[in-house]
């Protein structure tokens, strides 16, 4: 057991740190969707071009050897993007409530959402990513009470939504 000068148990306390950050992202969990929930993560999936994020996944991965990302890639590249939306849709209508799916939809669609989505699917590493300059229309937007709502539950969940994708990749590898 590992003690910090305090003589507190730093594994108890690592463990209660996971759980109290864990618990933002767990109060919009639903653990079955309706057929509303899910149509509604379907459409953010589909204007957050998962497709894309699932490429992006697959091209982040570590593979064992080049032969063996080739052949990922090459599947994941010929996947079908309503494939990629219909798959993530219930894992991510667990994850997020109806509401906070239609906003972000609605945001990912904008102006503004598609440059971001632009640079995060087309930019290289960046030591510091920043987001595109938002116009003076776009920055009312972005301050309205159900957009700030529904992008601080979308980013409680955010890696949860990445895991989620990562699964499907493993999936689509072992030919599920």
């Amino acid at each position: 057991m590992r003690k910090n000068y305090q003589g507190v148990d730093l594994k108890s306390f690592s463990a209660l740190l996971m759980s109290t950050l864990l618990a933002g992202a767990v109060h919009a969990a639903t653990p079955n969707p309706d057929a509303a929930q899910i149509k509604a993560a379907h459409d953010l999936m589909a204007s957050m071009q998962a497709e894309k994020m699932m490429r992006m996944t697959a091209g982040m991965s570590k593979y064992a050897s080049p032969e063996q990302r080739k052949q990922v890639m090459d599947k994941v590249i010929n996947l079908q993007p309503e494939f990629v939306y219909t798959r993530l849709a219930t894992p991510v209508a667990k994850l997020l409530s109806t509401e906070t799916a239609l906003e972000m939809t609605r945001y990912y669609k904008s102006s503004y959402g598609q440059r971001v989505l632009h640079d995060t699917y087309n930019s290289s590493a960046q030591m510091y990513p920043s987001a595109p300059k938002p116009t003076p229309a776009e920055q009312a937007e972005l301050k309205k009470p159900a957009y700030l709502k529904a992008d601080q539950e979308f980013k409680a969940n955010e890696q949860a939504i990445h895991h989620e994708t990562f699964v499907l990749l493993k999936e689509i590898i072992n030919g599920k």
